[in-house]
């Protein structure tokens, strides 16, 4: 039988692996669409994973305002927004140069306002159902607590590289 002042250590010790995340900021953050994963990264190791949900039509680059992709690319978090439709939001800053030139060679509005986000305000006791379908329109949405994670994780200027 184990003695009664072990297991106050032994369930502290549970703890640590779990708050030892707590305080560690990402060099850089990276959405893979095929895996419909988001990796928080540091010193070029993952140490947080996410299950994401895209748009409706999620394969290939973003090409214009509606088409309901997601950007392909190398992009910065470049500021955060606490008072979104969404719960929290987290800015990526497409389009950059290069999508700004491609959309007016096609004549088109490249789109903006691509963030990273939790469930809209008004589904987040849903936020389990609606995470298993694409239902965005082109941004990368997260559970509520999921972006909680990624809000301490990131800090504008944070790099993000979303992959095919």
């Amino acid at each position: 039988m184990m003695s009664r002042c072990l297991l106050p250590f032994l369930f502290l010790s549970c703890l640590i692996p779990f708050s030892a995340y707590a305080d560690i900021k990402a060099d850089v953050v990276v959405v893979d669409k095929s895996k419909t994963r988001l990796y928080l990264i540091k010193d070029k190791k993952v140490f947080k994973s996410f299950r994401i949900s895209l748009g409706a039509n999620p394969r290939g680059h973003k090409q214009q305002e509606g088409d309901q992709r997601t950007p392909e690319g190398r992009y910065m978090l470049d500021y955060k927004k606490p008072d979104s439709a969404f719960y929290k939001a987290i800015h990526i800053s497409y389009p950059n140069e290069d999508d700004i030139k491609r959309a007016a060679e096609l004549g088109v509005d490249p789109g903006g306002q691509i963030m990273i986000h939790g469930q809209k305000n008004s589904f987040s006791k849903v936020s389990f159902t609606r995470q298993s379908r694409t239902w965005t329109d082109g941004c990368i949405a997260v559970t509520n607590s999921a972006m909680d994670e990624i809000w301490d994780a990131v800090d504008p200027g944070t790099p993000v590289v979303i992959k095919p």
